[in-house]
Formats: C-alpha cells, sequence, structure tokens
C-alpha cells in the first residue's frame, strides 16, 4: 500500500485538474447523510444542512477554479430506496454546485467492471480505493501510485465509454 501525506479531504483541494469517482454500491446510506435520507424517506423536505452539506462548497470551489469533478455510478433497475435518494436529492444539489455525473446502467446487459472497486482519482496520478462494508458504511481508504493507478485510469476510462450522462439517463428511468 502507498501512502500519502495528504488525507482524502486534502486532495480534494490539492488536486489539479480533475478528480473522478467511480461508485459500485446500491447503498451508501450509513456513511453520510443519514438524516436527509430518512427525510427522503418521509417525504419530507431537504434539510437545511443537506442542501448547504460542506461537500457543496467543496465542489463549488473546485468548479470556480476551473477543476473537473466527475463521477460514474454502476447501478442497476429497479433502483434500491437509496439510489432513489442519491439520484433524486444528491446528484440534483451536487450538479447545481457543479460536479458532473453519469450513469452506467446493467440492467439487463452484462457490467464491464465485474470486480472494481469503489475509488478516486485525482489527475489520473493518485488513485484511493474506498472500503466500504456490507451495509455501505464506510472503513476507510487506501492510497495507490504509479502504476497501481494506471489500473484505476483504465477502470475510469472503461467506465466512461459505457455510461451515459446522467441528465440523460434520468429523463428516461427517474421514478
Amino acid at each position: 500500500m502507498t501512502t500519502s501525506s495528504r488525507t482524502l479531504g486534502d486532495w480534494f483541494s490539492a488536486f489539479e485538474h480533475e478528480a473522478f469517482r467511480l461508485e459500485t454500491l446500491d447503498d451508501y446510506s450509513q456513511s453520510g447523510g443519514v438524516d436527509a435520507y430518512r427525510a427522503f424517506l418521509a417525504g419530507e423536505e431537504q434539510p437545511d444542512d443537506y442542501r448547504n452539506a460542506g461537500w457543496v462548497r467543496t465542489v463549488a470551489a473546485a468548479a470556480k477554479a476551473g477543476k473537473r469533478m466527475y463521477r460514474v455510478h454502476i447501478l442497476s433497475r429497479p433502483l434500491t430506496d437509496y439510489l432513489r435518494f442519491e439520484l433524486a436529492w444528491g446528484y440534483h444539489r451536487n450538479m447545481a454546485a457543479g460536479e458532473e455525473f453519469f450513469i452506467l446502467d446493467t440492467t439487463g446487459r452484462e457490467n464491464p467492471l465485474p470486480e472494481a472497486p469503489d475509488f478516486w482519482l485525482f489527475d489520473d496520478e493518485t488513485a484511493v480505493s474506498m472500503g466500504y462494508d456490507e451495509n455501505g458504511k464506510y472503513l476507510g481508504a487506501e492510497f495507490l501510485e504509479g502504476s497501481r493507478a494506471a489500473d484505476y485510469k483504465a477502470y475510469r476510462d472503461t467506465a466512461m465509454a459505457h455510461a451515459v450522462p446522467f441528465s440523460e439517463w434520468w429523463a428516461e428511468h427517474s421514478e
């Protein structure tokens, strides 16, 4: 394992050009935004602290600086309750701040990345493998550089080649 003197949080301001995220899970409900998720399920309004979360400011600062933040989520339909929440509330909120989203929908077709982990890739040089338990609880991050980062760049390129822009996918499949 390669270590970094930067934390994962540090990378969101330290990257120079782009930060890419691959999401592979159907449920991250134990990893943050728990109150907002409960509000979504109850049919309530978005809590103010969710609408104005620190992540929104992070994305907006990156966008203002001309940096690209984007992600692909690999999923299949029907959507889990958590995915309905993430796409309807989280993605729309983050898009308004400048983050780009793409969907790789595997419904009725083979997943081109069945073994790919969740990760962040910063400037094509530093990959951060994200660890989660079976309930979607964040366990930690492993920093990978050099030749390992090249593997994650290949995952990113494959994901992007098979994904469609979120807005296009949402127009057809929102529930």
